[in-house]
């Protein structure tokens, strides 16, 4: 037992080590102006990139799975480490807008979400018992990479230029990944324990999850909380501005206070989930997420005021997505969890892109807010009624004959 621990251990460490690589390509915005600098680019076409990125993190969701089948993990997270880091040093030879888009934008992104949804997966089947605590480590891993690299690539690009900056960058994201590769250990023994001790719980395919209703219910859910965090993170700084009427250094401290807050909400909320219930931590994040918004959008927004409700929707978008990778387990099996995560994972990316449309279509801040507090009260009624599907016996378990039942009963 002690060793089965021990090897536990190393697991998660390298899972944080391989999340924390990962986690490095949120700090994306920080070369946008530095790169406009250099090569003359339009601002918003430069910043395109990372919407690519995203759009590739989600996309790849779909297919890491059936990879890892047969690649085995190690292979997996060791050849999208590869990719990922060499992509960002190959972005460092770059002169066009569109090579930008490829590499940076498609590979990288790529190679980012393929090892993201199934290291994270493979930490939950080695702890069944903690999904909740298990997820907040690994997804507040991914986070805290995000947070200590703004300072990281912040110092490389003033002291070294954006081009080199991405050439070191890459250099130590794919030493992060591919080294923490090195200590994942596939939790293929793990789903015949977990059967054991759950008899009851069905392991569902992709298919036959796409036949319950609640797969789409939970992606709608999904879908409201992303597109709420991720359209806060992509303009807080300019509400902070238009609506709070701060000064642009001061606004910009929210993009650091997102980032914390946002880390913060991973690992309490994650851990609180397994007490409480993740679908109540979803509902109450909800809540919250609708009331801030609101305040945001029709409260005459001080100083500390804006600072706390940005600080409570990072907090709890940063749960959300913490939570859910455990949630589709519980719904729908721990062994085809990362095919059928992917699945929901793709409201990550299309929440990416809606929040922006949103505003683009109806115009600014006021409506694209009214949208998602009327969309989180949407989902806060179907948290409060969503059950997991019915879990039908393994077919073996099916074969079995009916007087057992009715002895049972009798």
């Amino acid at each position: 037992m002690k060793e089965r621990n021990g090897n536990r251990l190393l697991i998660v460490i390298g899972t944080i080590i391989v999340q924390m690589g990962l986690g490095t390509i949120y700090t994306w915005s920080l070369f946008n102006q530095p790169l406009v600098d250099k090569f003359g680019w339009d601002l918003s076409a430069t910043a395109i990139t990372f919407s690519i990125t995203s759009f590739a993190l989600a996309f790849a969701t779909l297919f890491a799975g059936k990879i890892q089948d047969k690649l085995g993990l190690r292979r997996l997270i060791a050849f999208a480490g590869i990719m990922l880091g060499g992509g960002l040093m190959l972005t460092s030879q770059v002169s066009s807008l569109s090579m930008l888009y490829l590499i940076a934008g498609v590979c990288v992104g790529f190679a980012d979400g393929t090892a993201y949804i199934t290291s994270l997966s493979n930490l939950i089947k080695w702890f069944p018992e903690k999904k909740g605590l298990i997820s907040g480590i690994s997804v507040g891993a991914y986070g805290t990479g995000s947070l200590v690299f703004k300072y990281i690539n912040t110092s490389i690009i003033a002291s070294y230029g954006v081009s080199t900056a991405f050439l070191i960058w890459g250099i130590i994201a794919l030493t992060m990944v591919v080294g923490g590769s090195f200590l994942l250990k596939e939790a293929r023994e793990v789903e015949t324990t977990t059967t054991s001790l759950a008899p009851e719980q069905k392991n569902y395919t992709v298919k036959e999850m796409l036949k319950t209703k609640q797969a789409y219910l939970l992606f709608v859910i999904f879908f409201t909380a992303c597109m709420s965090g991720l359209y806060l993170i992509g303009i807080v700084k300019d509400i902070g501005v238009s609506l709070a009427h701060l000064d642009v250094a001061t606004a910009a401290n929210a993009v650091a206070l997102v980032a914390i807050f946002n880390t913060i909400g991973r690992i309490i909320l994650g851990a609180l989930s397994d007490k409480v219930g993740r679908i109540k931590v979803v509902s109450g994040t909800l809540v919250v997420t609708a009331v801030a918004v609101t305040v945001l959008n029709v409260v005459p927004l001080s100083f500390p005021l804006f600072f706390a409700c940005v600080a409570a929707i990072a907090f709890c978008f940063g749960g959300v997505i913490t939570v859910y990778p455990a949630i589709i387990a519980d719904f729908f099996g721990l062994k085809n969890q990362s095919k059928n995560y992917g699945i929901i994972y793709q409201g990550f990316g299309f929440g990416a892109l809606a929040g922006s449309m949103i505003a683009a279509v109806l115009g600014g801040f006021h409506a694209t807010f009214t949208v998602i507090s009327v969309l989180c009260v949407i989902s806060f009624v179907i948290t409060l009624i969503i059950k997991p599907p019915f879990m039908e016996p393994e077919p073996k378990e099916k074969k079995q004959p009916q007087p057992k039942l009715v002895n049972r009963l009798g």
